[in-house]
């Protein structure tokens, strides 16, 4: 169950859409002529309270205004206001943590000002946003919290008892959660306007249960009176798996499909990832391979979606060629029919096939179709993992090693300063003032030495936060030669930490004339450290098939050549076959072993070099080595 308890608010505090437009036009006006007062504070909290989940980019743009404008005017109440419209936006948005910040000032501020109703609202807001965040214990206990004051838990009774029966309901404790959805259902049965929420939640709970008469008829109630395209979603992905637990698969596939496009057409990645996953496991229990496959990709890539702009890149060229085909099939209706025929041809062949085996067959075709369900499984294990964060942690242990160093430095010199500086005082007090000051120059020389690996520490610290921060997407002035230079060490060293067995040797050729040139340094420098962790994992397997003589190599390169610089990784390893050398660059291809890739690194790598105006090229010899190309424009 995974329906956003803001809509509880949505639903009462929120115009109609039509309503909406017209408000927001008549506040636009205003706004256009309004004064830097107070009023103008409050017109820009209102376009964004209009726009917060509709079109949230534009509800923060308004907040952000209103935020700066209440400061300037010392305006607390205004900009506390402010501050909840700026979290709900960023909410509808995904971004949790930031929305997260912005509750957690309007809760300050209301602190600030002893408002009892405005505490309560901030702890039912703080809560959501954990609960959005799946942290439930912490969603509980600021809903909770909103019991501190009986009088204004009783106004917003509906609203509180709702978050609660969500919460107790994600902690799998059933009691709580359908003790205080049944008031909420209850509530909102006598209330002159209704939340499908109310509906929604008991009818998850009975589904839970068992009970899915009683679940399905509360969430047909509930779409009944859903006025948000997340009310509809949460209704359509309810009754999808409802009707999975009771083997309806076409009924669970036709809402599951409708809560797809709802949500692509309003990109919430959270309900795509969801109503797919309902769609890749009904399709795996019919054995419809091809159509799992398609909706595991579609789920993959909405998980991309929240971690990193490659993988939203990939969930965009997803939906293009989905907008491909369907324009391809407008043009080739002519070819339905002969399509159909040939469709049931060949379902007429597979059936009489099937008869005509014995039962021996039948046993193995069953082993083969279980064992594609666990491959299909373990590739959606591999898929969910972020290829950022795989990178991430393969540089860790070449960090530690690579600070490491320069730290001993710092820690040597230490000891010996302090032997000499205990040395120059007992010379002065002799009165040798020659000897001490000799020693206070070797002081002063080892002083600079210290500075020297201090720096050289905070470099590495430096590079690895960089790597480690999300790519602001903006070109900058950029050394390839350091570049390169630093992540062969660290991605050697990384496998080195991982396997002690391990050695190879490596080498670096750089054209020391190449200026820096703009690109995205997080980006490049991805693609170059997979491409090394790539080498490396090569002449590695290959070292483990005890060849005599072999030397495990990899070699890195730069070189301008006219108007554009190559950077080279070459290696000595097992090469690609050249059988699936086309294949290498598509996602979700991999040459590893299960587990052991997402076939995403090579795939972005790809896009990043060609979104930099580059290529990307490979060029191998089986049993030889292989030897990947970057080329990127000077300017």
């Amino acid at each position: 169950m995974k329906w956003i308890p803001f809509s509880l608010f949505l639903f009462f505090l929120a115009p109609s859409v039509n309503a909406q437009l017209s408000h927001s036009d008549r506040l636009e006006r205003k706004l256009n002529i309004a004064k830097e007062d107070t009023n103008k504070v409050k017109i820009l909290v209102s376009l964004c309270w209009s726009y917060q989940w509709s079109y949230p980019d534009s509800g923060i743009s308004y907040a952000q205004k209103a935020i700066q404008l209440a400061q300037k005017l010392n305006y607390a109440d205004g900009e506390m206001q402010a501050y909840y419209r700026l979290g709900e936006a960023l909410a509808g948005k995904g971004n949790y943590p930031k929305a997260l910040d912005a509750k957690l000032k309007a809760l300050a501020i209301a602190e600030k000002l002893g408002d009892s109703a405005e505490i309560i609202y901030a702890f039912a807001n703080i809560g959501a946003i954990y609960y959005y965040s799946k942290d439930y214990p912490k969603a509980l206990y600021y809903f909770n919290k909103t019991k501190l004051n009986k009088v204004l838990f009783q106004e917003k009774e509906e609203i509180y008892s709702g978050f609660l029966g969500e919460t107790y309901f994600n902690l799998n404790q059933m009691d709580s959660a359908l003790y205080y959805a049944q008031i909420c259902h209850d509530l909102d049965a006598r209330a002159e306007n209704h939340w499908a929420g109310a509906y929604f939640i008991p009818g998850a709970i009975y589904s839970k249960k068992g009970n899915y008469g009683l679940a399905l008829e509360r969430y047909h109630r509930g779409l009944t009176v859903s006025v948000e395209n997340l009310e509809f979603l949460n209704g359509y992905i309810g009754l999808a798996e409802i009707f999975k637990k009771m083997k309806h698969p076409d009924s669970s596939a036709y809402y599951a499909k409708k809560a797809i496009a709802l949500a692509q057409k309003n990109s919430f990645s959270s309900q795509i990832i969801e109503a797919s996953n309902i769609l890749t496991e009904i399709y795996i229990e019919n054995n419809a391979s091809d159509s799992a496959l398609r909706y595991l990709h579609i789920m993959s890539a909405a998980k991309d979606s929240l971690f990193s702009q490659a993988n939203k890149n990939l969930a965009s060229n997803e939906q293009l060629n989905q907008q491909e085909l369907t324009t391809e099939k407008v043009k080739t209706q002519n070819k339905i029919r002969i399509y159909f025929l040939l469709a049931i041809i060949a379902v007429t062949l597979i059936i009489a096939f099937f008869l005509w085996r014995n039962n021996r067959q039948k046993q193995k075709a069953k082993a083969k179709i279980e064992k594609a369900y666990e491959e299909l499984k373990s590739a959606q294990a591999q898929l969910v993992q972020s290829e950022k964060m795989a990178s991430l942690g393969e540089l860790t242990a070449g960090i530690a090693h690579e600070i490491q160093n320069p730290l001993n430095f710092v820690n040597n010199f230490s000891e010996v300063n302090k032997e000499l500086l205990a040395e120059m005082k007992d010379e002065i007090d002799k009165g040798n003032l020659n000897e001490a000051k000799t020693i206070a120059n070797d002081v002063i020389e080892n002083q600079e030495k210290i500075n020297q690996h201090g720096k050289r520490a905070d470099a590495i610290v430096k590079g690895m936060l960089q790597h480690s921060r999300t790519s602001s997407g903006q070109k900058e002035p950029t050394d390839i030669n350091v570049l390169a230079d630093e992540y062969l060490r660290l991605a050697y060293h990384g496998l080195r930490a991982k396997d002690k067995s391990f050695n190879a040797k490596f080498e670096t050729d750089l054209d020391e004339s190449i200026e820096k040139i703009n690109v995205v340094p997080q980006d490049i420098g991805r693609v170059i450290l997979n491409l090394i962790n790539n080498a490396f994992y090569s002449v590695s397997e290959k070292q483990k098939q005890e060849i005599a003589g072999y030397e495990p190599t990899l070699i890195v390169s730069t070189k301008k050549v006219n108007d554009r610089i190559e950077i080279r990784v070459k290696d000595n390893g097992n090469g690609i076959p050249q059988r699936v050398v086309d294949k290498i660059f598509q996602p979700f291809f991999t040459t590893k072993p299960t587990g052991q890739g997402t076939g995403l690194g090579l795939s972005l790598s790809y896009d990043i070099v060609r979104a930099h105006g580059g290529k990307l090229k490979v060029e191998t010899e089986e049993g030889t080595g292989s030897q990947f190309i970057i080329y990127l424009p000077v300017n």
